[in-house]
This record gives structure tokens, C-alpha cells and sequence, in this order.
């Protein structure tokens, strides 16, 4: 029916598209509000969530709920794009998930494998400079995964744009043996006695033998699912760290879930110990 001279007619969204239209008005707001105050150069995130929201969506197989996951990561580094966010790490497959049985160990392998070489070679990554590195005992990953893995820190080693560390065999105890046992070995090659290194070790020198050597320690850390826990995650790199926990699944975080967190860590006053 047409208007004619009556009072100016208001046009709604259809019903389907008005919650996506609120939710970008939303994130506006949110990204709105961000101004003006500090953000996270490092967030590590533990993508968590993705077997059960593949049950609770009825995809039948747990690997349909990682390869909805693997895809939101091209999203999560889009958004740090936006906001300048220099580093993320992502908790893709932690130690303990090796000891898996083997029928879901070896697809999720695969989708680490294909997602570490789509972020190396997609033309998007590509044209924004991501950089991958390992981090955790990828000598105790399938061979198919650890070679994925290597050719991808090769091939985006010279780029300058977002540091990526993919966790993958990932365990911060581990982490922090492997640090101590690297420490001695090399101490011991150069001569040391045990006497001597326990007398001289300190925090920064066993900081310079774990997997991130190099990276800053993480601002925030973000974990998915509604768990309220690290499991070990950066265990030695968080202690100062800020966290968020939120409770969607992985692949259903949303960049409104991803803007609470930043608002969230705006508003803490960071003391770091003090």
C-alpha cells in the first residue's frame, strides 16, 4: 500500500534480519566505547568448545564442530586486525589430547594441518602479512602434522604483520620442563656445575628456554565454552595476564562476545603484581 500523504511510514528489517541488525548496532557501540582506552597488544585464546557444540547442533561427527572452528579463527584475526592487536595465540590441540583415540586424533590433526597452511597461503593472510610460529613439542605430533606445521613458519617467516602462535601438543608444565631441561643441558655444555646454576638461575633465564621466547607475555586470555579454568595454558606467560571466560562454544563466538572481552579488559586496572 503506498504511504500517499500519511504520516511518514516506517520501514522494518524483516523479522529473520533484525537480530543481525541490532547485533551490528551493538557492535559499534561496543567498538565505539573501546576508544580512547588501552587494548591487549598480546591475547592468547583457548578455542574450546567445539566437540560439544557439534553435539548440541546435531552435526553427528565431532570434527564438523572443529572445522566450524578452524573457520571462526580467520574471523578472531580479521577483528585483532582491526584493533591493532599485534600477537594471538591459539590453544589448537593441547598435550594431553595426543593420548586421544586415534579415530578423532587423526581427522582433528588433519584440520590443524589444513588450517596452519590456509593461513599461510590464502591470499587474505597473505596480503596482511600473518606470521605462524609452533608453539609445544611438536616432535611428538604425526609426522603429516609436524611438516604442516614447519613448512608454515617457513613460508610466513618473513612477513610483518599479525604474530599467530599456533599451540599445537601444547602443555604449560611440559613447557616449563622442557624450558628447565634445555637450561641444564645447556649449562652443562658450557661447563657448568649444578652448584653454579642453581646459585645463578633466575625467572628471565628460564623464560628465555620456553616455547615463546621472543613473544611477549600475554595482556588477556580469552577461554571459550563456559569453562572457568586455564588447564595449563601459558601457565608461566599469564601471570600477570588479564581473563575473560565466556560462555558460547568456539565456533559460536561472535565479535560481540570478542568486543565484551576487550571492554572487560579496558575497564581493569592492571597492577602486575603490585
Amino acid at each position: 500500500m503506498a504511504c500517499g500523504r500519511r504520516p511518514a511510514c516506517v520501514i522494518l528489517p524483516p523479522v529473520g534480519a533484525l537480530s543481525g541488525f541490532a547485533y551490528r548496532v551493538y557492535e559499534r557501540r561496543l567498538a565505539s566505547s573501546l576508544r580512547d582506552h588501552p587494548l591487549p597488544q598480546h591475547i592468547g585464546v583457548v578455542l574450546d568448545g567445539n566437540r560439544r557444540y557439534a553435539v548440541e547442533q546435531g552435526l553427528g561427527d565431532p570434527s564438523a564442530g572443529h572445522r566450524q572452528g578452524a573457520r571462526k579463527i580467520d574471523e578472531l584475526l580479521d577483528w585483532c586486525r582491526e584493533l591493532d592487536i599485534a600477537h594471538v595465540t591459539l590453544w589448537l590441540l593441547s598435550a594431553a589430547n595426543l593420548r586421544r583415540h586415534a579415530a578423532e586424533l587423526g581427522p582433528l590433526c588433519d584440520i590443524i594441518a589444513e588450517t596452519v597452511e590456509r593461513l599461510a597461503t590464502d591470499a587474505h593472510h597473505v596480503r596482511h602479512g600473518v606470521r605462524l610460529t609452533a608453539v609445544g613439542d611438536t616432535e611428538e605430533l604425526p609426522d603429516p602434522l609436524r611438516l604442516a606445521l614447519k613448512d608454515a613458519e617457513t613460508e610466513t617467516a618473513g612477513r610483518s604483520g599479525i604474530h599467530v602462535q599456533v599451540a599445537v601438543g601444547y602443555g604449560g608444565r611440559e613447557e616449563i620442563t622442557h624450558a628447565l631441561r634445555n637450561l641444564l643441558a645447556d649449562r652443562a655444555a658450557r661447563g657448568h656445575d649444578l652448584d653454579r646454576v642453581v646459585t645463578e638461575l633466575t625467572p628471565d633465564e628460564i623464560g628465555a628456554h620456553l616455547y615463546t621466547t621472543g613473544t611477549p607475555d600475554p595482556d588477556l586470555i580469552i577461554r571459550t565454552s563456559g569453562e572457568i579454568r586455564l588447564s595449563g595454558f601459558l601457565l608461566w606467560q599469564s601471570a600477570h595476564s588479564e581473563f575473560h571466560f565466556c560462555d558460547a562454544y568456539w565456533p559460536a563466538f561472535r565479535k560481540t562476545d570478542f568486543l565484551r572481552a576487550l571492554r572487560d579488559y579496558a575497564s581493569r586496572q592492571r597492577r602486575f603484581g603490585r
